[in-house]
């Protein structure tokens, strides 16, 4: 199999796993339910490159080491051909000093340890994985790469906040988040459109977690998301940008503390909190109840404005791009946000797919598929100096 590199996705109870040989998926598995207190326990569903199922069922596994051991035994298992080269993290943080994919080190642990305070929900479950491999298998070097290194070419003036200068010098500032998809997308647009890869390009991150990032000649240059993951767009669950004013007031309400205004904000706003129904798009566009065609609707308007304020960003617009799970599937999404762009210059024709754009169209309009794996694979290999293998045709 040559030199396949693992690439692994920690959450709060799951943990993303992919095994690529060169830019060709082996498999794919998903561990979950992990620490969770329901009767089923933890669960694996592992696939192959065709998906076909490989593994389906409970675990023995009552946290993310469990979980992770029991994977590489099957790996050892399954034979020789299946054992990592190389393991690469998705790590959230990376704040000013972690810009670059990086070797694992007793060092960058420390230093990815030392930014939980700016990314709590995530840097823990990210750092558990690299901890883990590097205590029971110190023969297979791990690579950390970094959502937030890809906006690390922004100004200072785009990544500072109006607030005294000592708390920029200690952190407080605007990161940028989904750097590996956009980074991904960039390399992607070389490809396929060089017109968006040269010029200003727009590209709309819409999933679950959403965000926008105004890129000009493949590099970032503003983004929604700022100095967390909350800011920005509404999302399925995260509210996205809102007045300080409504959390200071929120703050003197009995009951509110930290805990429980975190979990309004991260957990039960978004398109949940709009449709009281559900967080999930595809529920939203399949219901008659006018708060979630509510809820849509918002959802498109607040993207809308934001490709305004972008476009300002880069000085005017030559393409606009849909990734990541709404923004490749969610057709009526996409329809909606075009027809709030017109005045851009925006035409598309809904019924195309993957190019949307017509031909008078002053913009273009793709819909380019992400893909964080393969970008973390790239990482590892070019980081550990392991042959790239053969490119994703196109």
């Amino acid at each position: 199999m040559g030199n396949p590199v693992a690439v692994v996705n920690a959450g709060s109870s799951t943990v993303k796993f992919s095994l690529l040989n060169g830019e060709r998926r082996v498999f794919d598995a998903l561990l979950d339910r992990l620490g969770s207190t329901s009767a089923n326990g933890a669960c694996a569903s592992l696939r192959d490159a065709q998906g076909a199922p490989l593994f389906q069922g409970p675990i023995p596994a009552d946290n993310h080491e469990d979980a992770l051991i029991w994977l590489f035994d099957w790996l050892a298992r399954a034979g020789d051909g299946c054992k990592p080269a190389a393991v690469g993290h998705r790590v959230v943080h990376g704040g000013d000093g972690l810009t670059r994919p990086v070797k694992v080190t007793g060092e960058i642990i420390e230093k990815i340890e030392a930014l939980i305070p700016l990314a709590p929900l995530h840097q823990p479950h990210n750092l558990a994985p690299i901890r883990l491999l590097a205590a029971k298998f110190p023969d297979i070097p791990q690579v950390a790469c970094f959502d937030t290194a890809f906006h690390a070419s922004q100004s200072a003036v785009e990544r500072r906040f109006a607030l005294p200068r000592e708390y920029e010098a200690a952190g407080i500032r605007r990161y940028g988040f989904h750097g590996l998809s956009y980074e991904y997308v960039a390399a992607r647009l070389a490809e396929i459109d060089p017109c968006a890869a040269d010029g200003r390009t727009i590209v709309c991150h819409l999933g679950n977690g959403a965000s926008l990032c105004a890129m000009k000649n493949g590099r970032s240059v503003a983004t929604t998301m700022s100095f967390t993951a909350l800011d920005g767009i509404p999302m399925g669950t995260r509210c996205g940008a809102i007045d300080p004013g409504v959390l200071l007031h929120l703050m003197t309400r009995p009951g509110m503390d930290a805990a429980t205004l975190s979990d309004l904000l991260y957990k039960r706003s978004g398109l949940l909190g709009l449709s009281g129904l559900s967080g999930d798009m595809r529920d939203l566009l399949a219901s008659d109840r006018p708060e979630a065609a509510e809820a849509v609707e918002y959802f498109c308007y607040r993207i809308a404005r934001e490709i305004g304020s972008l476009t300002a960003a880069l000085g005017g617009l030559d393409a606009l791009v849909f990734t990541a799970g709404i923004g490749e599937h969610a057709a009526p999404v996409r329809a909606r946000i075009c027809e709030l762009s017109t005045w851009l210059g925006v035409a598309i024709d809904p019924a195309a797919y993957p190019i949307l754009h017509t031909p008078d169209s002053r913009i273009h309009v793709l819909v380019v598929s992400t893909d964080e794996e393969t970008m973390i694979a790239r990482h590892v290999r070019r980081t550990l100096g392991l042959p790239q293998g053969s490119p994703r045709s196109l």
